[in-house]
Order: structure tokens, then sequence, then C-alpha cells
């Protein structure tokens, strides 16, 4: 392999001929061979809308020369593209404050401004990695800027209409299912008849809440730390830097960006990313229930609840011919699982800021953004592989809402409490239903037990009884 010799402020770096970038990342790539993470595409989108950004910014207050401007903002634009994602290689078990990817940055947009000027890579020039793309900015300050953009832009163009398409599925089935009825269950137990759409009502509802929180998270962190460099002062920042970006920022992203309001909270506390993945984990909570629901409502298909069944996606034993699993809601609770950890990192990391700065961002930054990613990719899944393809067992609905003893609750009001739980008992210990009981006992004339044992009246406010839990 071809090498090539770099310096900076250490000395002498060899490092591959043809990389874009520089010393101080080859430094970090041999000091930190630890996991084989890398950031992900967003964030390295992020870092450079931060790079463009501060570049117009900084020619915009008369700091930055015009044609040095123009070759920054180019690179930083193949940056965000995507074209250069191979030249981040430096692992996130890193410096804590993710100083070596903000100089990873810095030296691969100088190294590509050289080439763009037709001018050798290394030679920094026309651009400095640190005078020129650095200018006006701290690793302390752009690395929070770049989590918040990413963590933002993610939620905002996949989560949310990741959401979007799995509640209006959901809603679509507790229409289709709306004339089902079907008994209820509390404490895993036969509880009064409900339909079955207004179950996946329920599921629809703590969706469309999701996405609620998905917003809430990109509130969470709207507020950007750029500016404050080193420690929140802004020491070497123009004091009109941070708001010049923030506007070229909000035009670009469409999120309402803006300047913290105080640095040192910015920079010292991580706050804001604690909260949007608080909420990452709140709707993990939600996909996590519904599909074990759903899974719960499908088990069988025989010898289980069976009120339900899943489309079949792929054989589900390698053993037991004919088995078919639900395999796209065990894919959303270790998605789940998956984010409820991810969650715990997240919250250990902003626990231990420490004076001016939190030196946890690039675990925080993983973590987040591999929950948004995957809570968005499975909710579409689960909506197209598993949701859609839903179908209702009536008949298995009809016979389990018959045989269960807690129809015996619309009972309760007409002949009493006392008397009702006799026949439910009595249909516990025989196997028959309480409608056969009460004709065997001649409870009620057979008018008034059929208006008193209607399910579907049980399943309205204020129909044939009621109950507590």
């Amino acid at each position: 392999m071809q090498t090539r010799i770099e310096k900076d402020s250490m000395g002498t770096m060899e490092l591959p001929a043809d990389a874009l970038y520089g010393a101080t990342t080859q430094r970090a790539v041999l000091n930190f061979p630890i996991s084989g993470y890398r950031f992900s595409r967003p964030f390295i989108r992020a870092l450079g809308l931060v790079k463009w950004a501060a570049a117009l910014a900084n020619r915009d207050l008369g700091r930055l020369e015009e044609k040095r401007a123009q070759l920054i903002a180019e690179a930083a634009e193949e940056i965000i593209d995507g074209q250069w994602d191979s030249q981040f290689p430096i692992d996130i078990f890193q410096t804590g404050s993710g100083t070596s990817t903000n100089m990873n940055a810095n030296e691969v947009i100088a190294n590509r401004c050289s080439q763009l000027d037709g001018k050798a890579i290394g030679s920094k020039d026309p651009v400095h990695p640190n005078d020129h793309v650095n200018m006006g900015q701290s690793s302390n300050d752009v690395i929070p800027t770049s989590i918040h953009i990413a963590a933002a832009e993610l939620v905002r163009s996949e989560l949310m209409p990741a959401l979007d398409h799995l509640q209006q599925g959901l809603e679509a089935k507790a229409h289709e299912f709306w004339e089902v009825i079907k008994i209820g269950r509390t404490h895993l137990m036969d509880a009064t008849p409900v339909r079955l759409g207004q179950e996946f009502s329920g599921y629809a509802k703590q969706v469309e809440y999701g996405r609620l929180r998905a917003g809430n998270a990109i509130a969470a962190v709207e507020e950007l730390a750029l500016g404050g460099t080193a420690v929140g002062t802004g020491l070497n920042s123009h004091p009109e830097f941070s708001g010049k970006v923030m506007g070229y920022l909000w035009n670009r992203t469409g999120v309402a960006f803006r300047e913290a309001r105080n640095h040192f909270e910015a920079q010292g506390a991580k706050d804001g990313l604690v909260e949007a993945s608080g909420q990452m984990r709140s709707i993990a909570v939600s996909l996590f229930k519904i599909a074990n629901d759903i899974r719960l409502l499908a088990s069988g298909p025989r010898c289980g609840l069976g009120e339900i069944q899943l489309p079949a996606t792929q054989p589900g034993s390698s053993i037991m011919p004919g088995k078919v699993n639900p395999v796209m809601c065990e894919s959303v609770v270790q998605v789940c699982a998956q984010v409820f950890g991810n969650d715990t990192a997240v919250c250990w990391g902003g626990a231990t800021g420490q004076l001016e700065l939190n030196v946890m961002m690039p675990v925080m930054a993983h973590n987040v953004l591999e929950s948004i990613r995957l809570l968005s990719n499975v909710a579409r899944v689960f909506q197209d592989k598993c949701v859609s393809g839903i179908v209702a067992n009536r008949d298995r609905c009809n016979e389990l809402v018959e045989l269960s003893m807690a129809m015996v609750t619309s009972l309760a009001p007409v002949i009493g409490y006392d008397r009702a739980a006799e026949i439910a008992k009595e249909s516990a210990a025989t196997g028959k239903t309480v409608r056969q009981i009460c004709r065997e006992r001649q409870v009620l004339s057979e008018e008034q037990l059929n208006r008193a044992l209607d399910p579907v009246g049980m399943t309205k406010p204020g129909g044939v009884g009621s109950t507590g839990g």
C-alpha cells in the first residue's frame, strides 16, 4: 500500500496515500481499535451541514475569503451527500468529546479543497483544517450540535413517517374488525366482551401518541451548542456567528434550530439528548405492548387463543413441519429490547457530564441514532409484513365469548352479585355456558336472558352491564 506523511501538532504520521483524512485522524484510528462501530450516515451528514453552514457564516461575517468559503462549502456538500463516508474510519469508542471525529471532518474537507484547487493532498493549501474549516468552532460545540441535527433530521424523515404508516394500518384494522365481538381479558383472565376493533383502536392510538412523542424528541434537540466553542464562553467565535449558522441550518433542514439560550448548559449537560432518547424508549414500550398482544391473540392456532391469524412469512421450525411463528412480532420486541438498552447507555452518558463538558458524546450519539433507525425500520416492516395481513377468526371469537364465565357480569345488576357468582362457579365446575345454566334454572325469561347476555351491548358504555377491574 502506498503511503504519505502528514504532520499535525504532535508530529508526523504515516497514512494511506489516497486517504482524504490526515494525521490526527490516523492517530485516532490507531488509538481506538475497539468495536468496529463507526458514526452513521445521519451523523456524518449533520457534521457536513455544520461545516457547510459555518463556512458560509464566516464568509458573511468577513472572516473567511470568498474562495476558501466556497471551496469548504463545496467539499462539505460532498460529505452531506455521502460521497466520503469511507473517509470517516474512527471508532465510536474514542475521545469522549468527539474531537477525533471533528478533526476527521476538518481534515477531509481541507484535503478535498486542495484537490478541488489542483493542489496536493496534505498541503493544507489553500484551506487549513483548523484555521479555516474549524474557524469559530470547537469540537466541544460542533459534536453536540451535529448529534442534535442528526437526531432531529432522522426522526422527522424516517421515524415519524414510519409511525404514521403503522398508525394508519392499525386504524384500518380497527374499522375492519369493528363488528367482531370477542372476549376481553384483564390479568390475562376472561373479562367482559370487547370488539376486536376496539382493541386495535387502542393500538392505533398508542402509535399516534408515539408520533407526538417523536415530535417532542425533535423539540428537545432544537437548541444547538454551536457558538460556545471550548467551554461555553464563545472564545474565538464572532458574536453573530452562531445566529447566522442557525439561519442556514433552519433553511436547509426545515427544523427550527436555534442557538442555545445558555451555552454552559448546552455543553456541560446533555439533558435534551437524554430526553429525546427517553421518547424513543416510550415509543418502544408502546410497540412492545402492541406486538406482544398481537402474538398472544394469534397464539395456537388451535391450542392457543387463536382469535386472529397472522400472515405466514416463513417456515417456523426446522423440525416441526407446518409450524408458522409470529416472527414479525418477535422482530419488533427484540428491537424494543435493544432500544431499552440504548436508552440506558444514553442515560448514563448524560449523567456523567463533568464541569464544562460531557465526555460521553460519541456513545450517546451512536445509541440515540441507532434507536431512531431501528424503530423506523421495524415500524414500517411490522405494518407491511404483519399488520396489513391480519385476519380475524370470527368463529373462534364467538365461541370464546359464549364459553366465558365473564358473561355473567351483565347479569349481576339484574339478579344480584351473589347469585351471579354462583352461576359463574357452576359454569367453571361443569363446563356449561352461563346461558345454559340460566336456562336450566329459569333465572330469566328467554327475552330477558338474550337482552342481558347480548355481547354487542356489553361493548358499549352504559350497556347491559358494568364492571370494575
